[in-house]
């Protein structure tokens, strides 16, 4: 009985931490995630904007989230916008969600970047590459 006890636990603490932001970031989407935004609200006039779509469930999101972190606090010409694409209560990837649909999200992480007026520069492809550039010169791993 204890042993069965102890596995009990140890497996919600698992499901905690995957499920869980390792960074302790919060989206802009919080009180409702996966549900559809106005992405233009939360972007920061005058800086570049890396907006980040992610999901708990997704070990890459859960992989680059911290250092996305540390690019925003080492960068003051960069913000990053975490946009959580999960409703409450799904477990797993959430495509089905109105936020994944609103953008057409096939992949996560995905990235669009935004100049310091709004406008979109990256998307995609780009856009990664773009960030772990900005990752690689600022010596964050």
């Amino acid at each position: 009985m204890k042993r069965y006890v102890s596995l009990s636990v140890l497996i919600m603490v698992f499901f905690f931490m995957c499920s869980a932001n390792p960074a302790g970031d919060s989206a802009v989407n919080t009180d409702n995630p996966g549900e559809k935004i106005n992405l233009e609200d939360y972007l920061k006039a005058g800086k570049t904007n890396i907006v980040d779509f992610y999901s708990n469930f997704c070990p890459p999101c859960r992989q680059i989230s911290p250092l996305l972190s540390k690019l925003d606090a080492k960068r003051e010409d960069i913000a990053v916008v975490k946009v959580d694409i999960n409703r409450k209560g799904v477990r797993g990837i959430d495509w089905g969600s109105p936020l994944s649909r609103q953008f057409n999200l096939r992949a996560i992480p995905h990235f669009k970047i935004y100049d310091g007026s709004g406008k979109l520069i990256l998307e995609g492809e780009e856009a990664i590459r773009r960030v772990y550039q900005l990752l690689q010169q600022e010596g964050i791993r």
